[in-house]
């Protein structure tokens, strides 16, 4: 069995990372999410939020499921007996981090790959961060997440002071 994980922080999940998630869904048996831990970032919504928005935006997808983790993600593939790496690449300013990232994996675990997938171009300038800026600021984030989303993302913002 082809086993993919496509790793990030999704806070939140955007239309971006289902697009490359489910395109990645057709070349693999099985893709996990893995929703990372990221507590040096600071995100927005807890571990548990996040793994809950992902896994109601993939449950469209018969291969697709969504799990936690923390540490090397080159452990953590190796753990869930996967060889690939999914990663969404926007623009070039993107390619540099994820090169010595995919390098710096490759260093820890020879048998590891990384794949980098472009999404639509539609989806080239949304990142989480833009998503929650907009959000914050009152504008409307219906086109780049799903409803659940903008929903989980009216709630915070209603209830937190930013």
């Amino acid at each position: 069995m082809r086993i993919a994980i496509c790793p990030g922080t999704f806070d939140p999940i955007t239309n971006g990372h289902l697009d490359v998630i489910q395109r990645a869904a057709r070349l693999f048996d099985r893709v996990i999410v893995a929703v990372a831990a990221s507590e040096p970032k600071a995100p927005l919504f807890t571990l548990d939020e996040r793994l809950s928005q992902v896994q109601q935006a993939v449950r469209a997808f018969p291969n697709v499921g969504a799990e936690v983790f923390s540490g090397l993600l080159v452990e953590y593939v190796r753990q869930r007996a996967a060889h690939v790496i999914v990663r969404g690449l926007r623009a070039v300013s993107d390619f540099e981090f994820e090169f010595q990232l995919a390098l710096m994996n490759r260093k820890l675990n020879e048998q590891v790959e990384t794949l980098f997938m472009m999404p639509r171009e539609t989806y080239t300038f949304l990142s989480s961060r833009l998503v929650k800026e907009i959000a914050m600021l009152g504008g409307d984030v219906a086109e780049f997440v799903p409803p659940h989303v903008v929903e989980a993302l009216r709630s915070k913002m209603t209830n937190t002071t930013l």
